[in-house]
């Protein structure tokens, strides 16, 4: 990421063969010294873009959210319905199945009836 313009130990020495070592060990730590700074500071630029990155995915999840209870609210409302309808279909099946069975029973004692007549004419 960040690229030193400092000078190279080799060149250093081109330029300047008279240099002592303690120059040159100077200049080196300079150099790390440039190069530690650049490394921090694309530390702290990579910091701050996962903190914008994760800021905006926190914001296009609570979005999503946010839609998805809205669809979760708006199937709800029409299950209330269906269920609500389903419920009058039930009771009204279950008011058939009795009158059903009551007109059987009637049937059943009109046979019996009948039967118990038909018994008493051939006697």
């Amino acid at each position: 990421m960040g690229k030193s313009s400092a000078p190279s130990v080799t060149e250093v020495q081109e330029r300047h063969p008279s240099l002592s070592i303690d120059d040159i060990s100077r200049q080196v730590q300079e150099l790390v010294e440039k190069i530690n700074d650049s490394r921090t500071s694309d530390q702290k630029v990579m910091d701050s873009y996962q903190r914008e990155l994760v800021e905006k995915m926190t914001g296009a999840c609570q979005q999503m959210k946010e839609k998805m209870f809205m669809v979760y609210e708006e199937n709800s409302i029409e299950m209330q319905v269906k269920l609500q309808e389903l419920s009058q279909v039930l009771g009204s099946c279950t008011k058939l199945s009795d009158e059903l069975l009551e007109a059987r029973r009637a049937l059943a004692g009109l046979r019996e009836a009948l039967a118990i007549s038909e018994t008493s004419e051939a006697q």
